[in-house]
């Protein structure tokens, strides 16, 4: 007999990098003897790097080894039934003490053309920005394909893409295919398809620790690249409101509701046919349901089961919180496949 589900929480992750910084210490995060840290996996299901349960009878079982034995009471039944044990989800923090290179992800036609179970659209909530810090997002207009090549051999691609200076709190979906890049100086928790597929464009000419020039991708890139451009700016326009949910982001892969709050919140889960993970981007929080409290701080990850019914929301002080399911409507839908799905979300294309 299985014993019953409850809210999961996970051990973090680290990853150390040529251009990771130190800003995850500040929330309490100790990974030495790690040089620095560019990125902490909060929640992941990707092969060699599973998440692993912090807390309760599953403890240091993995993710997956829990889907395994729970299947849709924890994950949904769609999303078991199309995913099998492996989440769909990989949620980051990606801190950025030097740029990181230029780089596009494969969606899901080029991804399995290629040998590879998915692509990759993912979302950045910048938590936090420090004064001058820009990100690159598209085009800054329609471009063409030789353009492109003569402005990557020239050293001159940075002047064909649209940058922006982030500040505190702004939200940028990056839909496959879009070329992108974070500079230094910014924190951002990321949420993407669970993939580590990545054609790396440009890297100012670094090296790694052996003194080699890191790999590029250029030729991979050439068939995954959109080259529209970016009409407007490229974060999400949003208006949140505080103990309210807003929806941030809206595509095939998560749906995304931002969560400010400063008094204890209620939300009713019985027509939500997936689990709902909260990540904890400000603040310090607590999630109930299913009778267990799990407490969180900036940079965690609470699971918290599809089987559950409601949850409670619980601050100390000010909080906030990314609210991420999987929207299965549309899934059965004879007429929809894959590569009719459209990422859509609010603010500019």
């Amino acid at each position: 007999m299985q014993s019953a589900l409850y809210p999961l929480k996970f051990l973090p992750l680290y990853k150390n990098v040529i251009w990771g910084g130190n800003k995850l210490k500040q929330y309490g995060f100790n990974y030495e003897p790690l040089p620095n840290c560019g990125e902490l996996w909060a929640l992941s299901s990707v092969e060699g790097r599973e998440s692993v349960i912090a807390n309760g009878f599953l403890a240091d079982n993995t993710l997956n080894e829990a889907i395994e034995i729970y299947m849709g009471d924890l994950v949904g039944d769609k999303v078991f039934n199309r995913f099998g044990t492996e989440f769909p989800l990989l949620f980051k923090i990606i801190d950025a003490a030097k740029d990181l290179s230029i780089q596009v992800h494969p969606d899901d036609d080029l991804a399995k053309k290629r040998g590879m179970p998915c692509g990759k659209t993912e979302m950045w909530y910048v938590m936090q920005a420090d004064p001058g810090a820009r990100l690159i997002s598209g085009f800054r207009r329609d471009t063409e394909p030789e353009e492109y090549r003569a402005a990557l051999a020239a050293g001159h691609l940075e002047d064909l893409l649209h940058a922006e200076q982030p500040q505190d709190g702004d939200i940028f979906f990056i839909p496959a295919g879009r070329v992108h890049a974070l500079g230094k100086g910014l924190m951002v928790a990321e949420i993407q398809q669970t993939s580590d597929c990545t054609y790396r464009i440009y890297d100012y000419n670094r090296r790694d620790a052996d003194g080699n020039l890191r790999q590029l991708h250029t030729e991979e890139a050439m068939d995954a690249i959109d080259f529209s451009g970016i009409r407007g700016h490229a974060n999400t326009q949003y208006q949140a409101r505080r103990n309210e949910s807003t929806t941030v982001a809206a595509c095939p892969y998560f749906t995304t509701r931002l969560i400010p709050f400063d008094t204890p919140m209620r939300k009713n889960l019985e027509e939500v046919d997936s689990f709902v993970v909260y990540m904890c981007v400000e603040g310090i929080a607590a999630v109930k349901s299913m009778e267990t409290i799990v407490p969180m701080h900036v940079g965690e990850c609470v699971l918290v089961p599809a089987a559950a019914d409601s949850v409670e929301l619980f601050c100390e002080g000010p909080a906030k919180l990314l609210e991420v399911t999987v929207d299965t409507d549309g899934w059965d839908d004879p007429a929809k496949t894959d590569n009719d799905w459209v990422a859509q979300f609010i603010g500019n294309k």
